[in-house]
């Protein structure tokens, strides 16, 4: 009972941080028809913010040291204020550019922000260490897991009926809704454009951040490539769950956690390192039966 408990709560801790990410990426590709390649080197400028600039082994912590209460708000700001930064100063010119241009452009600011990294950091992982308290294991039903992981599935849950509660109350939810749907339509019935357009990256910064602060508390390490893997994975729920679509981006953020932990448990020892092999195999024999996600997005329209 133990056990499953164990690989139960493994699932769902790795599929919270597929379904974060994937959630982030739907955000933009709903109000822009962007994929956002960028997105996993925010989550890697959202901790090494928390550290000054310095080449050593072990990090030299900055903002690292404040209490809890102050340094989850830190980091999510600052994944939004990149975000929204990278918006105004390089999406904003791309509005009327294909989906295509739009993505090269992401690449691209995604190597800046990398480099960037690299020029005050080097490429060396840094040992850092993030709300150490978190790393301690509960008992529950007897399966020890430590609390991290009991915390991100808790937050994840938290995040998507707040996000959903936010999209269906609020007046910018709705307006968001709108412009998923029929950009142009939206735009002539008095949504503002940039105002959308910019709480979305908001948005998917913040839980860019989210992802940052959870990785660095798991490993205790901050790595320029901590977002490359989780980027991947989200991409891939994104398409799987169907291009816009949040419910979609969410439930095959979950589906692919579970496929990782699960194959990782079931396969033979020694295929197990090729586990990645075989979860993109079933993204392939998924796609070849339904193309169009799991949850096709209704709004399909070009945006702006």
């Amino acid at each position: 009972m133990s056990a499953i408990l164990q690989i139960l709560f493994d699932a769902l801790s790795l599929g919270s941080l597929y379904a974060l990410g994937a959630l982030g990426i739907a955000l933009i590709f709903g109000v822009m028809r962007l994929v956002n390649f960028a997105h996993g080197d925010v989550i890697a400028f959202s901790i090494f913010a928390l550290l000054w600039p310095s080449t050593d082994a072990v990090a030299v912590i900055f903002a690292g040291n404040l209490p809890w209460f102050l340094l989850v708000p830190f980091v999510l700001v600052m994944g939004a204020g990149l975000s929204v930064l990278a918006e105004i100063t390089v999406f904003r010119r791309f509005r009327k550019a294909s989906p295509a241009t739009m993505m090269i452009a992401s690449f691209a600011l995604g190597f800046v922000i990398r480099y960037f990294l690299l020029m005050l950091f080097s490429s060396r992982p840094k040992s850092i260490s993030l709300l150490p308290a978190l790393s301690q294991p509960v008992e529950i039903l007897g399966a020890r897991i430590p609390l991290l992981q009991v915390i991100t599935i808790a937050v994840t849950v938290a995040i998507l009926f707040g996000l959903t509660s936010f999209l269906k109350r609020t007046r910018f939810g709705l307006e968001m809704r709108a412009a998923a749907e029929n950009f142009t339509m939206a735009r002539v019935l008095g949504v503002r454009a940039n105002r959308v357009i910019m709480g979305a990256f908001a948005l998917s910064g913040a839980l860019a951040a989210a992802i940052g602060l959870i990785l660095g508390s798991q490993t205790g390490t901050a790595d320029i490539q901590m977002g490359a893997n989780v980027m991947l994975m989200a991409f891939i729920a994104t398409v799987i769950g169907g291009l816009g679509s949040l419910p979609g981006a969410v439930i095959a953020g979950f589906l692919l956690g579970a496929a990782s932990v699960v194959m990782q448990v079931t396969l033979p020892i020694d295929a197990r390192p090729f586990r990645d092999a075989f979860v993109y195999g079933a993204v392939i024999l998924v796609l070849i039966f339904r193309p169009q996600g799991l949850l096709a997005a209704r709004g399909t329209k070009e945006r702006v």
